[in-house]
């Protein structure tokens, strides 16, 4: 049983998702490498429990970290598997792929959404 809203449907205009790993791709030890991180960790939670739509921007989580920083963070979660992300003109938004993640590794976004920073 999951504690975090079903997937949003992906928006007709979406654009296509940015270079990610496939499913079958998907290594535990580098997922639980980017989680090991606090911000990459808090991030994921907050994408799972508060996302409202289907992606959402840096800016969207208010974190007081400069750009550059942030931008790590993303591409880190994003190679590790955990998030996909779009470029919509000059920003790109993120959201988890919940479905591959429970595919390959059942019960980790459970654990993720009750994790207690």
């Amino acid at each position: 049983m999951t504690t975090w809203p079903a997937p949003l449907p992906v928006p007709p205009d979406a654009p296509a998702p940015l270079p990610e790993p496939a499913r079958a791709e998907l290594r535990l030890e580098t997922v639980l490498g980017a989680l090991s991180d606090p911000l990459r960790l808090t991030i994921v939670q907050r994408l799972l429990l508060g996302a409202q739509e289907y992606d959402h921007t840096c800016g969207w989580f208010g974190f007081d970290r400069p750009k550059s920083s942030l931008t790590h963070h993303f591409k880190a979660l994003r190679a590790a598997g955990l998030i996909r992300q779009r470029q919509y003109g000059l920003e790109r938004r993120s959201h988890v792929r919940v479905d591959d993640l429970e595919a390959r590794f059942p019960g980790l976004l459970a654990l993720v959404a009750a994790w207690t920073p």
